[in-house]
C-alpha cells in the first residue's frame, strides 16, 4: 500500500475515509448489497444498511464539499460475485481528479500502472480502442448498433454457452457476454483502454454528444483481465435521479429486491459537484498482475471460503 499513497502524494492527491455501512444501497441492477440490521441507541426500530459496494456516493459527496482531488483504499462487498477472479470482500482503490476529463485520467491510469508493475512485465504500448471499434475487430458485430439477436448469434456461433437467466432482449448483458466471453481471451497479449461505451452502459459517466452519443467511460484490459473502470463524472442531480429511477424499474422487473437510494448523495450534485474524473482499480487484482498469478485466491490471505 505504500506503492500506492507514494504514488498520490507526489501528487498532492489527498487521502480520505469514508463509512463501509451506509444508509442507501446501490440501484444497480447487476450489483447485489449486503444488507446489515442495526438495532440500539438512535433508532426507535431495526434500521437497514448496506455493506458499500463502491466508496463513490459518500467521496462525491466529500468532492461536492471543496475537497479537491481524492482518492481511498478501501474493502467493499459484492453479493453474489465469488470465483477465479471474484471475491465477495475485495480491496478497491477509488481516486478522483478534479478538472481532469476521461482522457487525462487515462494518462494518469497509464502512469499508476506503470509506477505499480515491474519494468520487466510492462507492455510495449497501452492501447486506446473505442468499444465500437474494439467489437468490430475481435468479434465483428457493431458493439453500438447491434442488435441482441445479432450478439446472440456472434455468441452461439462461437459454441460459447449462455448464463441462466440472461433475457433474450438483454441487449447489454448479450454485449457483456461477447466482452468477456469473445473479446477479452483475445486480449491477453494487449494491455488496452476500451472507451466510448454505449450510452445504456454509462451508470454514473457523463455522455458524449454524438450519434450515437456514447458514454464517457474506459476500462482497463490487462492481457484479458479488467482491471479498472472509469468515468468522466455526471454532475447533474436530475439525469442522475432519471438514471435510479431506471435502474430501480430494472431491478423490479428482475425480480430484485428494492434497496433504498442516496438522497444525500442527491443533495450533493444538486450542490454542485466539480468538474472531475474518477476511476476504481481493483487491488486484488493488481496483485494478481504483479505476481504473476490467474487466480485471485492466489493473493489473498482468507479467500471468503477460509474467511
Amino acid at each position: 500500500m505504500d506503492q500506492i499513497r507514494s504514488f498520490f502524494r507526489a501528487r498532492d492527491v489527498l487521502e480520505v475515509d469514508t463509512p463501509v455501512l451506509s444508509a442507501a444501497g446501490t440501484p444497480s441492477p447487476v450489483l447485489e448489497s449486503f444488507r446489515a440490521v442495526y438495532r440500539g441507541p438512535g433508532v426507535s426500530q431495526a434500521r437497514t444498511l448496506y455493506l458499500h459496494t463502491s466508496p463513490e456516493f459518500a467521496m462525491k459527496r466529500l468532492l461536492a464539499a471543496g475537497s479537491g482531488s481524492i482518492y481511498q483504499i478501501c474493502k467493499v462487498f459484492r453479493n453474489g460475485e465469488a470465483g477465479r477472479l471474484h471475491n465477495p470482500e475485495f480491496t478497491l482503490l477509488e481516486w478522483y481528479r478534479v478538472g481532469f476529463d476521461d482522457s487525462q485520467l487515462m494518462d494518469e491510469v497509464e502512469s499508476f500502472m506503470r509506477h505499480m508493475i515491474p519494468q520487466a512485465h510492462q507492455p510495449a504500448e497501452y492501447h486506446r480502442v473505442a468499444y465500437r471499434e474494439l467489437f468490430q475487430r475481435y468479434a465483428d458485430v457493431d458493439g453500438l448498433a447491434a442488435t441482441a439477436v445479432d450478439l446472440q448469434d456472434c455468441v452461439r456461433s462461437r459454441r460459447i454457452g449462455c448464463p441462466a437467466g440472461l433475457a433474450t432482449a438483454d441487449l447489454d448483458g448479450w454485449r457483456d457476454l461477447v466482452l468477456s466471453e469473445v473479446i477479452a481471451p483475445q486480449l491477453v497479449d494487449d494491455v488496452v483502454f476500451v472507451y466510448d461505451y454505449p450510452a445504456s452502459q454509462a451508470a454514473l459517466a457523463r455522455l458524449r454528444p454524438g450519434v450515437p452519443a456514447v458514454a464517457q467511460r474506459f476500462e482497463l484490459y490487462w492481457r484479458g483481465l479488467e482491471l479498472a473502470n472509469g468515468f468522466c463524472e455526471l454532475t447533474s442531480a436530475t439525469e442522475q435521479s432519471r438514471r435510479f429511477a431506471l435502474e430501480t424499474q430494472q431491478r423490479r422487473e428482475r425480480k430484485l429486491p428494492d434497496v433504498d437510494l442516496d438522497a444525500r448523495f442527491l443533495a450533493a450534485l444538486r450542490a454542485g459537484l466539480p468538474d472531475c474524473s474518477g476511476v476504481a482499480v481493483g487491488v486484488d487484482r493488481l496483485l494478481m498482475v504483479a505476481a504473476g498469478k490467474d487466480d485471485i485466491r492466489d493473493v489473498l490471505a482468507f479467500p471468503f471460503d477460509r474467511a
